[in-house]
């Protein structure tokens, strides 16, 4: 048997795996229990779930739209000039996103009895809570996919690609909140510390203003520090920035994401979610004891 700290066998790492795949039926009852015990006994249900999002659509397009009056954003080709569509499209994506995280750091502490009493593979915990979470966002999707048709999007044949898409950033989301999820039973303030990053977060992410505001700015400050590098190189390390491109380019101005967008999309959520699985296995025996 491998002593604590040091890389598990082989075996083990196979052993957990062909766990994690029998415990389908485990994930699909946290997750059910995620999705019906968050709205129980509600006059409203499920449909609690879009009073968040409406809530930031009023404030959000009042403040940018009216008070500081952002441009609204032309569809092109779908022709839309509407403020409010066009953020939405964008903070759908992040709302999902910010919800997973913040509820997939504390998925292991706050479930600790379960993890102390009884074994099965932990890595279910945040994949439940990512499972509730794509529940939610599909109910809301569906709404935001029929206002868009009434203001006349054209956006049926790009709905394949935006549920392929929420799959990605699904994944990606998943695989931070695995690794959050560990990092918050060795640093109990990460939890906390969390919520004041994804407030810079957001607004570091265009989802209130275009990036064509950041890129022209970009183009009058040139290279940073004598260096051919840009505000724009810069603001694009941002790993939520070709989720919200894709989300508007499929849903607003009903064409093909590009390329780059697509790329960036991709190795982001492949790269985050083989490091949440590397940490989760190299760290899964040791929970009981550590929590």
């Amino acid at each position: 048997m491998a002593k604590s700290g040091t890389p598990q066998p082989v075996s083990w790492t196979r052993t957990y795996f062909r766990d994690v795949f029998n415990s389908g039926e485990l994930l699909w009852n946290l997750t059910q229990r995620e999705v019906r015990g968050k709205y129980k006994r509600t006059a409203l249900g499920q449909l609690w779930s879009l009073a968040n999002p409406i809530a930031a659509i009023i404030v959000y397009t009042f403040i940018f739209s009216v008070v500081f009056q952002v441009p609204a954003q032309i569809g092109d080709p779908s022709g839309l000039d509407n403020y409010a569509l066009w953020l939405v499209c964008g903070l759908l994506p992040w709302l999902f996103f910010q919800s997973t995280i913040t509820q997939g750091v504390r998925s292991i502490v706050d479930n600790s009895s379960l993890v102390q009493k009884v074994y099965f593979p932990r890595l279910v915990l945040p994949l439940s809570l990512t499972g509730a979470g794509v529940v939610n966002w599909s109910f809301e999707m569906v709404v935001l996919v029929i206002a868009l048709s009434i203001f006349g999007a054209f956006v049926l044949p790009w709905l394949p690609m935006v549920a392929l898409f929420m799959l990605v950033l699904a994944v990606f989301a998943a695989g931070l909140a695995m690794i959050l999820a560990i990092a918050n039973v060795f640093f109990r303030d990460l939890a906390y510390l969390l919520t004041v990053i994804l407030q810079f977060w957001f607004y570091l992410t265009p989802i209130l203003y275009p990036i064509s505001l950041v890129d022209n700015q970009s183009e009058r400050w040139g290279g940073l520090l004598g260096t051919p590098v840009t505000l724009a190189d810069v603001y694009r390390l941002n790993p939520m920035e070709p989720y919200v491109s894709i989300f508007r380019d499929l849903l607003y101005h009903n064409t093909w994401p590009a390329p780059s967008a697509v790329i960036a999309a991709l190795l982001w959520a492949l790269g985050t979610f083989a490091l949440g699985l590397f940490y989760f296995t190299k760290t899964e025996k040791r929970l009981a004891e550590l929590i």
